[in-house]
């Protein structure tokens, strides 16, 4: 079973733990999402736009 990931946890750091390339995650708009900013942020966002 997989564990959600930590909500402190920010996305550059996120891309490089899982191998990803950087820009996999991006905004609602298409663009890149910023390095810095943290996941729970994004879910925050996510949760908001529904």
């Amino acid at each position: 079973m997989s564990r959600k990931v930590r909500s402190d946890c920010t996305v550059g750091t996120f891309e490089k733990k899982n191998g990803l390339p950087p820009g996999t995650i991006r905004n609602s708009d298409g663009r890149d999402t910023r390095s810095d900013k943290k996941i729970g942020t994004i879910r925050k966002e996510n949760i908001k736009s529904k």
